[in-house]
């Protein structure tokens, strides 16, 4: 999707995805010079953003409770293992191969999450454990295909309006929208 369907899109809808902000960040970081109609795109975007007209969607107004418990399950098993061999597990390989096999637990409120956090130790902290036990075996019985993969990042800045400052005047620093009359 190019930067301008991408902004038209937000400008129809009145709101900007994190999806589509991500894809604007990946079109501009692979892209090795904008076009003057991408620049006028991402000034529009800025705008509206600026004046409301569209919003930026957070990231996340939920939480999913499962990742909490799978995480806390993961890191005491791997304790454990590492610290009687001399053996090196990878806790996000073996949460995200544990949570693909277990149910979303989602909350938006803290009552919510708190519900599902007893919820799931009542009835679903043997599955848990199996999945992650599970996680474990796969991980330590897998070949080492891919060292070069690359784990993913973490996007440190939330804020919409920084990052398309950001990028406009990393990719554009001399673009000035001329006024028309």
């Amino acid at each position: 999707m190019s930067i301008e369907k991408i902004v038209q899109q937000s400008l129809q809808d009145g709101y900007l995805t994190p999806a589509m902000e991500a894809e604007v960040g990946r079109i501009c970081d692979n892209a090795n010079e904008l076009s003057i109609e991408e620049y006028m795109a991402l000034d529009r975007l800025m705008g509206a953003l600026l004046t409301g007209e569209v919003i930026a969607v957070p990231r996340k107004q939920f939480i999913n409770v499962m990742e909490e418990l799978v995480l806390t399950e993961a890191i005491a098993r791997v304790a454990e293992i590492e610290a009687t061999s001399e053996t090196s597990l990878d806790v996000g390989d073996i949460a995200a191969y544990a949570l693909n096999r277990l149910p979303p637990l989602y909350a938006t409120t803290e009552e919510g999450a708190s519900y599902q956090r007893q919820h799931a130790k009542a009835e679903l902290q043997e599955l848990i454990a199996q999945q992650v036990s599970e996680a474990i075996s796969r991980y330590l019985d897998r070949p080492n295909f891919f060292p070069e993969r690359q784990v993913l990042g973490k996007n440190t800045g939330n804020e919409v309006l920084r990052q398309v400052s950001t990028l406009l005047q990393a990719y554009a620093p001399n673009f000035e929208q001329k006024s028309q009359s």
